[in-house]
């Protein structure tokens, strides 16, 4: 009797993202040309550091609330939706050198900006950090600054895992439009 042979399956290798980002699927993204012209060159203005601006102004530099010793804005290159950057006023690089005042600031800034996403976006979560100095990933690493970053249950689909492409399902403008009337009654409690 003849043993019926079933053909063995090829193991397949798994996709690694870097070999999906290699291969000939393209994401346009032709707003990050301007940042990466300017990225790590010295001289280049600090996105932290202003004076007052006027509305258009603030929408413009994605501005949702500036008080006199710290500052929230929309990140240009989010992670997420409604991907936050808090920073104080002053031009330092590290914690260590903030005042006392000013980190109460920034500290009730960040409890403040994670309740306003929360009731905006409705979030699960949030990443909440700094990275400090450039080989830590800063993209201004002279100007201190922490980013927050909201996440809901089952945010992390296969396009990070499979193309290394993040989506993005909101407009800047439209979350900024979201989230700067819920801003303008902070600025008094960050001074």
């Amino acid at each position: 009797m003849a043993r019926s042979r079933t053909p063995k399956r090829a193991r397949r290798k798994p996709v690694r993202p870097e070999a999906a980002a290699s291969g000939p699927l393209r994401l346009w993204a032709p707003w990050r040309g301007a940042y990466l012209r300017i990225a790590g060159k010295p001289g280049r203005e600090c996105i932290f550091c202003f004076g007052t601006l006027g509305a258009r102004e603030r929408r413009r530099r994605l501005v949702l609330c500036a008080g006199p010793l710290a500052l929230v804005m929309l990140n240009r290159y989010p992670y997420n939706n409604g991907h936050l950057m808090i920073a104080p006023r002053r031009h330092l690089a590290s914690p260590e050198l903030l005042e006392r005042t000013e980190r109460a600031a920034l500290a009730d800034l960040q409890a403040t900006a994670v309740t306003l996403l929360r009731r905006a976006f409705n979030c699960d979560g949030f990443n909440l950090g700094a990275n400090l100095g450039r080989c830590a990933g800063a993209g201004f690493a002279d100007h201190l600054h922490w980013h927050v970053v909201p996440r809901w249950d089952g945010d992390v689909n296969f396009m990070p895992v499979l193309a290394a492409t993040r989506v993005i399902s909101q407009h800047l403008e439209e979350t900024y439009d979201l989230l700067e009337p819920l801003f303008k009654t902070v600025g008094a409690t960050i001074s």
